[in-house]
């Protein structure tokens, strides 16, 4: 594995963007909080404002990391018979993207988990002889049996669990639904799994239920997508897996503190998509929790935290709550902070000041109701409500607009006719391609930030 120096290790930097004023008796105070993790990768080191570096390792080597590589060898996958070919060679395209070093495995996944390479429930090490041995055992690969994704998570679980190393990863691909087994069994897979490994996953074709495939992204805190066309998969696996390669710190938590008499109602990824990590809270001492947000290479997201304070007089002001970015020490020592910003609330009789809506908050907020609108009139649409769902889409396309997201925009145009935009008035098509449907629900998540 290549070294890197202090410059390579990432920075992380925590910004907050509210309105901390509110009215007397006013108890809410809404924050976005804008986490920037640079120079781990592309960007070459360069520090931001306030930030703190995430530890080196004691080797002084770039993280070690392990893939394993989950593909839908169900039945299904015959129909049509190119989908399986497609699918071989997006795999093969993945493993020519493993960074040499990284360990890895091959999955093919049935009502059953099957190792297909190296096996012997091991991992490999990516060279250019073990990544062409692992080519030549995709010529295994065929289609038949049932789909039983929870039998596969437990057996990458095992796998990655395995390996001594701090970035671990899952891609999985399927094409159909998770007949095999029962729902419950797939929870209990992503309870089991969840904080254990990230994952991103995708469907392939038309076939597959999008609400199984956003579940276990949403678990395991990667991406889900759909590749309607399998001759798009390579493509999508290599992406996939060079964004894998660009981790370069794993588990690191959004820990908010608060005072005495505060309650969180909520806390939620916002960008690039919408994950709610409310119910993923584990206690950090006392007034104290951790909320999960998985591996970073460098890039950016944004948080919306919203608690409830105490009621107070005018002219009093309060911390609301404290957010830090934590990274855990993998020999159980004391965990690293590396960066924090400060949710305060300040109450005023000023009614222009209390009354003002942070722009981020505004934003972000719309983009979660978005993403809510459009799964709730997509599901009235297929129960048969046309009034329904014509209001919900319509709503949707009413926010997209004024938010900028154009791509979600340009998603909904395929499900509705846009009479106008601006007041959400829409008519539904009558017949909407299941791609474009499906297209729409699984990437109804992703947000866009606010526009300067």
């Amino acid at each position: 594995m290549a070294n890197f120096s202090k410059s390579n290790v990432p920075q992380f930097s925590v910004e907050v963007y509210q309105n901390e004023y509110l009215p007397e008796g006013g108890r809410e105070v809404n924050a976005i909080v804008t986490v920037t993790s640079t120079g781990g990768g592309t960007t070459g080191g360069v520090p931001l404002s306030g930030a703190a570096a995430a530890p080196s390792r004691a080797s002084g080597q770039v993280p070690g990391a392990a893939v394993v590589i989950m593909v839908d060898c169900s039945g299904s996958m015959d129909y049509p018979p190119t989908k399986m070919r497609h699918a071989r060679d997006a795999t093969a395209a993945a493993i020519d993207t493993l960074r040499d070093g990284t360990s890895f495995a091959v999955v093919g996944g049935t009502h059953v988990a099957k190792e297909v390479y190296p096996g012997n429930g091991r991992l490999a090490v990516a060279d250019a002889q073990t990544k062409a041995r692992a080519k030549e055992a995709l010529r295994a690969l065929s289609a038949g049996g049932g789909t039983a994704i929870g039998t596969w998570l437990r057996l990458a679980d095992r796998l990655l669990g395995a390996a001594d190393v701090e970035i671990r990863h899952g891609i999985l691909l399927t094409d159909g639904r998770n007949e095999h087994e029962a729902p419950e069994d797939l929870r209990a897979a992503l309870e089991s799994c969840a904080g254990r490994f990230t994952c991103d996953a995708r469907g392939v074709g038309t076939d597959w239920e999008v609400k199984e495939v956003t579940a276990v992204a949403a678990a395991l805190l990667g991406t889900a997508d759909i590749v309607a066309d399998p001759a798009g998969l390579a493509a999508d696996f290599t992406q996939m897996m060079e964004n894998a390669m660009g981790k370069e710190v794993a588990d690191v938590a959004l820990r908010l503190w608060t005072p005495v008499g505060v309650e969180i109602k909520f806390v939620k990824q916002v960008a690039p998509t919408v994950v709610d990590l409310t119910g993923r809270r584990t206690t950090a001492g006392p007034r104290a929790g951790d909320y999960p947000t998985g591996s970073w290479g460098d890039e950016s997201r944004d948080y919306h935290v919203c608690v409830q304070v105490p009621e107070a007089g005018i002219g009093q002001e309060m911390l609301a709550s404290r957010v830090s970015l934590i990274l855990p020490d993998p020999s159980g020592g004391a965990p690293q902070t590396l960066s924090q910003g400060l949710v305060r609330a300040v109450w005023t009789e000023d009614m222009v000041a209390s009354t003002s809506i942070n722009p981020q908050v505004a934003h972000y907020t719309g983009q979660a109701e978005l993403a809510q609108v459009i799964q709730q009139g997509l599901d009235a649409r297929k129960s048969g409500d046309f009034d329904g769902a014509t209001a919900k889409l319509g709503r949707a396309v009413q926010l997209a607009s004024a938010s900028g997201n154009e791509e979600t925009a340009k998603l909904l145009s395929k499900v509705v006719d846009v009479v106008d935009a601006a007041t959400g008035t829409v008519r539904l098509k009558a017949k909407v391609a299941e791609a474009d449907s499906m297209t729409l629900e699984t990437r109804s998540t992703k947000t866009v930030r606010v526009k300067k």
